[in-house]
């Protein structure tokens, strides 16, 4: 009989040892749990407070969408050389334009109307004399009328000009048009 008793106090430590593993192994899930519970709670929280401060900056980051910053394309037309209306008609112009357009896309649709444009931009240049397109302002002033009449073919150009009293009464409705700048590439009048 002293045999049993030596035995059962042989296998009491090993269940106490037992269950104290189960106990340390359920404390760690515990804290593991807990931090990362915490963890997750204070990332939210900082989460929230930068999407709070970016709520202010939202309208700018929609307009920075709205619009992507895209490089724009350019569409060079074949040089031109142009009777200039001067008297006697012996001045000429030869000009290089460029149009820019907004992207890919508009080029391929402006592709579409180039004879057209081609042909609004000989006749205003043919009306031009040497004295306008020798300065400064007569060449600006070339690049907006060569604009506006790149925007013709979709719905812009002289349309914009009649109905610039009604715009005043109403609040006008930006319209953007493929063709978006017009560069000289080359110009000389002789």
């Amino acid at each position: 009989m002293s045999a049993k008793p030596e035995a059962a106090d042989a296998a009491k430590p090993p269940a106490k040892s037992k269950k104290m593993l189960i106990i340390i192994i359920g404390a760690v899930l515990v804290l593991v749990l807990g931090g990362g519970g915490a963890f997750f709670f204070i990332s939210k929280q900082r989460a929230a407070a930068e999407d709070g401060g970016e709520e202010a900056a939202a309208p700018a980051k929609a307009a920075a969408h709205a619009a992507p910053k895209t490089p724009p394309v350019y569409l060079p037309l074949d040089p031109m050389v142009v009777n200039l209306a001067d008297p006697g008609g012996e001045r000429v112009a030869q000009v290089g334009i460029t149009l820019e357009v907004m992207d890919a896309h508009a080029s391929d649709t402006v592709k579409a109307y180039l004879p057209t444009i081609r042909s609004s931009v000989l006749m205003l240049i043919s009306q031009r004399n040497a004295e306008e397109l020798l300065k400064p302002e007569g060449k600006e002033k070339l690049a907006e009328d060569i604009l506006r009449a790149a925007s013709v073919p979709f719905g812009g150009g002289e349309e914009e000009e009649e109905s610039t009293a009604k715009k005043k009464k109403k609040k006008a409705v930006h319209v953007e048009y493929p063709v978006t700048n017009v560069l000289f590439s080359s110009f000389i009048v002789q």
